[in-house]
């Protein structure tokens, strides 16, 4: 057990609360994912949305998450790490609650893209802040960890709307989405910036961030294939996840799998202990061996999985084959995070980690449309498949990656 649990038992008190921002936010931004995916169909009824303007409202939360990613990297290099997660997890959880009051597509999509802003600033402020507060020998599991909140906060929404929707109705569930708002005032008051951070202002602290290094050589490489892999990776996930709920409770004449809202949140819950357990799972795995490679295997176990999942009809199976898809096909982004914080220099790493990421999830944007107009044709089985392909796509993208040797000891400084 100590093996396990040791690297966390000695690190300082500093570092241990940087984990629990970072994870905290990102925990708290994938229970809002959740939110939406399991009230969508009680909105589409109330709204009648069809299936594309459903996805649609999750492509333009994307697509704003994106913009805010790129706006809150360069705060989180120009302000400081600690700002950004705090005004991020502020935005998103207001938004969040916006969402109840609404009674039109087009309110409800206003507020999404609102959402969508603060959501995407709070994924490279915490991971830029954990990568540069912990040393590289446990920096894959301290990210791993970080990772590992999203299926938490996963979990943790299905489990909020199976106890308040059935009593309370959809709006109710968004109004408990502004609890994260709360966070905020605890990150300012017991948390600091990195030393690598606040050493790299001290030395230039009038200089602006160098934007345009993120396009030129070696970086602007790393920044190309990062962006693209992503991409791909990201595309899969959310084309996969965001229609998995659904998939489902859809009845079986449908296309689905006839569960209720209970069981299809008990299935889901499952579903995200095993992606809790392949987030974990692989930063042991990255700190022990390749970080490419680990990540690449995650991703080709992926591929496979999916389609068995999309087709398998008898419920105990999907009990089964579920966690295993959440597993590998969530527990890779785990080596996203520690590949691009040790990629990129301290100057640029909010700048490009909001970068890489977020233009990932302008792509990304399209899958949730693109598998509910294909699901109007030709079911959301196999709808759901196209998504196996964009995972061996990541996988044969990720072959291109030049990873540096990690430092053994100390936090990231880099310049």
């Amino acid at each position: 057990m100590n093996q396990i649990t040791g690297w966390l038992i000695e690190a300082s008190s500093m570092q241990k609360r940087t984990l629990l921002a970072a994870s905290l936010g990102w925990m708290l931004d994938s229970m809002d994912v959740m939110i939406y995916a399991l009230v969508l169909g009680a909105v589409q009824l109330e709204m009648h949305l069809s299936a594309a303007m459903s996805g649609a409202m999750m492509s333009a939360t994307l697509i704003s998450a994106a913009v805010g990613g790129l706006a809150f990297g360069w705060v989180a290099d120009r302000f400081g790490r600690v700002r950004a997660l705090t005004w991020s997890i502020l935005g998103y959880s207001v938004a969040t609650a916006l969402c109840g009051f609404t009674h039109t597509a087009g309110q409800l999509m206003v507020c999404r893209v609102l959402l969508g802003l603060g959501m995407g600033g709070e994924w490279a402020a915490g991971a830029a802040l954990v990568a540069e507060t912990w040393p590289a020998r446990h920096r894959g599991k301290a990210l791993a960890l970080v990772q590992s909140s999203w299926a938490i906060g996963y979990a943790l929404g299905a489990a909020l709307v199976a106890i308040v929707m059935p009593h309370f109705g959809w709006r109710a569930v968004f109004f408990v989405g502004v609890a994260p708002a709360l966070v905020t005032l605890w990150l300012q008051r017991r948390l600091k910036e990195p030393e690598a951070w606040a050493e790299q202002r001290a030395k230039h602290p009038t200089q602006g961030i160098p934007i345009g290094q993120l396009f030129r050589g070696a970086i602007g490489r790393n920044v190309l294939i990062c962006a693209t892999m992503n991409a791909a990776a990201l595309f899969a996930w959310w084309g996969l996840f965001t229609w998995i709920p659904r998939f489902l409770s859809m009845s079986v004449a449908e296309g689905g799998r006839g569960l209720s809202i209970v069981e299809t949140s008990g299935w889901t819950i499952a579903m995200e202990g095993g992606m809790f357990l392949g987030y974990v799972s692989f930063g042991f795995i990255a700190d022990r061996f390749s970080r490419k490679n680990t990540y690449i295997a995650f991703l080709l176990a992926a591929t496979v999985l999916v389609p068995l999942f999309a087709f398998v009809r008898d419920p105990r199976a999907l009990l089964v084959i579920g966690p295993l898809v959440g597993f590998f096909g969530t527990g890779y982004f785990s080596g996203f995070v520690v590949i691009t914080s040790e990629l990129f220099p301290t100057a640029l790493r909010g700048s490009a980690m909001g970068f890489v990421y977020n233009i990932g999830r302008v792509t990304s944007a399209a899958a949730p449309y693109l598998i509910g107009r294909i699901s109007q044709q030709g079911g959301l089985s196999a709808a759901l498949c196209i998504t196996s392909a964009a995972f061996l796509l990541a996988a044969l993208i990720a072959t291109a990656l030049r990873l540096p040797v990690a430092e053994t000891e100390t936090p990231i400084i880099g310049t």
